[in-house]
């Protein structure tokens, strides 16, 4: 399936009002065709984009990496940070400008969704600095340091088509459905609705149709058209030979139906789809090609066996054949009746270099012509044992070899289930921030950095919480939400998190106190003739210090009304609310290879529930700088889960 002209126009301004005032936070390559852009706002949820070289639309999985994609390196170097501006199709052709904004710097992507689709990299001249492939036609060249050009446009406009211009028609030889198609840009299936729904015979040449009949495939055109981009939908997904979405009843449809709540989600279940199975048969081609190598390399084995038992054989027959010559009264290898016995064994004496050799088939073996028949054979003996440990060493190769491709065809038949595909779940508003649920149920909410440190302070802070600060310079400021009569279990917890989450953590400085104060106190702007740094506020009157002795905090997974949410916080709260949690002190691994072991940790204990979170939601857990793990369990709330099921 791919994108019509009019489907474009109706995603790019629905997607175009969603993403209003969102960066980029993150691209990923998913396949060398697809890209997915995470957007990040403020204030509002994750929206993830999904650029391909055959559509657009926002999605609500994510899927992992399944080929390298050339162009991310280099997109991710210019457009992470920057505003998704503003989105825009060029007239109804089935491109579309993606323009990002940020820091003195503008560049435009640029999607081409037809034939094997292109996607570019341009700066706001539109000249191109990356692109997907390059091209190099009659009508135009594109490659990297050229001007962006567009291909040859329709002669017709179909968002601003008149009645007029179907008057072509009433002359064409054509056959009216292929004039429409050609004309107005449109596939198949609305070409065939157009004419099923106007009741018109769509095998009629153009210049049979009547003047009422062309008025009505206009008018149908047009309403179809107008539904189409207005969003006067009802969607369906068809099934049959493949899978297509339709944003309206176009006439009749044959195959399995299934209802969708939008266009959008539509291309998402349809369009990932595709991609998942794509990325099936790529991981399924890896394994098959390696499979290959390895039926090779055990053929090679067995005939490398075969080899070595023959000459091992022939080696024996020869020197049994000295026995032989014993006798019958010969004496000396080099009589010329024993030459004879050799030849008869295609075997001969041969001399290089002053070195007397034995040929037996191939086989070179170093001998002393003047010893005794017996000594000779004695050579040839332990020669031939040599050969049938050579048997016994390529044997256990073969062995462990055959073992890997057991593992492989194991693998080629599950690993189509191993792409990871991860829900995006919707997150609550203050999943933006730092956050835990404290012993006594009271929601605490952080800073990350000086623009959510702002958010906090500003946007959630009302008149019965609490603000926390740590007694150190680089420290986020922490709400306690409904503080008003917050037990000390409560403000201890809060107090305790807003340190390690502080400088205090990156730098091991344990005995480092917090204080707390009302709102009141929080004056949001600078003393008359000062200037206060963005994420930084002015703190009146008293400050109700509480030290915390050590630098401890705990990742855990705790259960949500719609799903799960990762989360770090004190050991305490973490322990008491999760499923499964991991308790952390500063020092050891990096951000990354330490969010990898606790993820993997995880795993062991609920894979399900673990695949589902991604490596970047517990990089971002994390407090900044390393971290150590000191002990993993599972959470009381996975044990209380236990027990009500067992009392079930």
């Amino acid at each position: 399936m791919t994108l019509a002209g009019i489907e474009l126009r109706y995603l790019v301004d629905q997607i175009s009002e969603q993403v209003q005032d969102y960066y980029v936070s993150n691209i990923y390559g998913i396949t060398k065709d697809s890209l997915l852009f995470k957007l990040h706002h403020t204030e509002k949820s994750d929206l993830f984009m999904m650029i391909s070289t055959f559509g657009v639309w926002l999605t609500t999985v994510k899927i992992d990496q399944m080929e390298p994609n050339r162009l991310l390196k280099r997109l991710r170097s210019d457009l992470l940070r920057l505003k998704l501006k503003k989105i825009e199709q060029i007239g109804s052709e089935r491109i579309a400008y993606f323009t990002f904004e940020g820091f003195g710097k503008e560049f435009i992507v640029i999607g081409e969704f037809f034939g094997d689709g292109n996607i570019l990299l341009c700066n706001k001249e539109t000249k191109i600095l990356a692109l997907q492939h390059s091209i190099d036609v009659r009508h135009r060249k594109l490659s990297i340091g050229l001007e962006y050009i567009q291909p040859p446009k329709n002669e017709l406009d179909i968002f601003n088509m008149s009645e007029s211009d179907f008057d072509a028609l009433k002359t064409s030889d054509l056959v009216s459905a292929k004039w429409i198609g050609r004309t107005l840009g449109l596939p198949r299936k609305y070409v065939e609705g157009i004419f099923e729904i106007a009741s018109i015979d769509s095998k009629k040449i153009g210049n049979q149709l009547t003047h009422e009949e062309i008025k009505k495939i206009f008018e149908t055109t047009k309403k179809i058209v107008s539904d189409v981009i207005s969003g006067k939908h009802e969607v369906f997904i068809v099934k049959n030979e493949k899978t297509e979405v339709f944003p309206l009843k176009l006439g009749k449809v044959e195959g399995e139906i299934t209802n969708v709540n939008s266009f959008i989600e539509g291309l998402d279940t349809v369009f990932t789809g595709n991609l998942v199975e794509k990325g099936k048969s790529i991981q399924s081609s890896s394994s098959d090609k390696k499979i290959k190598e390895l039926q090779t390399q055990i053929y090679e084995q067995e005939r490398a066996i075969e080899t070595v038992k023959e000459r091992s054989k022939n080696i024996t027959n020869v020197a049994n054949s000295l026995f032989e010559m014993v006798s019958k009264g010969i004496i000396s290898i080099e009589d010329v009746p024993a030459q004879e016995i050799l030849a008869n064994h295609n075997t001969k004496l041969v001399n290089e270099k002053g070195i007397s050799l034995i040929v037996i088939e191939d086989e070179k073996i170093k001998i002393n012509t003047k010893a005794s028949l017996q000594s000779i054979a004695s050579v040839l003996f332990d020669k031939a044992k040599k050969q049938s440990g050579a048997i016994s060493s390529i044997q256990k190769i073969k062995e462990k070899t055959e073992k890997k491709l057991e593992k492989f065809q194991n693998k080629t038949e599950s690993e189509k289930d191993l792409i990871l595909v991860t829900e995006i779940r919707k997150k609550n508003w203050y999943e933006r921030y730092r956050w835990f649920f404290t012993s006594d149920g009271l929601l605490a909410i952080g800073g990350r950095d000086a623009a959510s440190n702002s958010a906090v302070v500003r946007k959630h802070l009302g008149k019965n919480d609490k603000v926390f600060h740590a007694d150190i310079f680089g420290s986020p400021f922490f709400v306690l939400k409904d503080a008003q009569n917050a037990p000390d279990t409560s403000m201890n917890e809060i107090a305790h998190a807003t340190v390690c989450f502080s400088r205090a953590w990156r730098e091991g400085m344990y005995g480092v106190s917090a204080y707390w104060v009302n709102p009141d106190q929080i004056k949001k702007s600078a003393p008359s003739g000062e200037f206060l740094p963005k994420g930084s506020f002015t703190i009146e009157g008293q400050r109700n210090f509480i030290k915390s002795e050590t630098l401890k905090l705990s990742v855990g997974i705790i259960p949500q009304e719609d799903g799960y949410a990762l989360t770090c916080g004190t050991p305490e709260t973490i322990k008491k609310n999760s499923i499964c949690y991991a308790i952390i002190e500063p020092h050891g691994s990096e951000m990354v290879d330490n969010a990898k072991k606790i993820r993997l940790e995880f795993s062991k204990m609920e894979e399900a529930i673990t695949k589902k979170i991604s490596i970047d939601d517990f990089v971002r857990v994390l407090p900044a700088g390393q971290s150590q793990i000191k002990e993993v369990g599972i959470g009381d709330s996975q044990k209380e889960e236990i027990t009500d099921n067992e009392w079930d």
